[in-house]
């Protein structure tokens, strides 16, 4: 699949909750391989939308439905560590990279 197909995916978890949808891909350099996707929930034309950077390794693709699942509730979603668009993490920050698979579990 091209990378933009799966650009304004969405993602629900497994109780059927919209979680948000696929704003961008990011890909780890050193190997080639997808690292990340970052999801924005809430907000109009992108103000006020917040910003979660998933692992790549903690979605699931629901071919059925066309979209992923994150198996996560809503409401540790909402208090998942996120950002905005104009404060974007330091995705190679060993803490943050570490931060953010314990949080997902992966």
């Amino acid at each position: 699949m091209g990378a933009n197909t799966l650009i304004g995916d969405h993602v629900h978890n497994v109780q059927d909750d919209h979680l948000g949808d696929i704003k961008e891909i990011m890909l780890d350099m050193r190997t080639g391989k997808v690292a990340y996707a970052v999801l924005s929930f809430g907000g109009v034309f992108t103000l006020g939308e917040k910003l979660f950077a998933v692992p790549w390794s903690a979605l699931k693709l629901d071919t059925v439905n066309k979209r992923f699942v994150l198996y996560v509730t809503k409401d540790r979603f909402e208090n998942a560590p996120g950002f905005d668009s104009n404060h974007w993490p330091n995705m190679v920050d060993q803490s943050w990279i570490e931060d953010i698979r314990n949080f997902y579990g992966s």
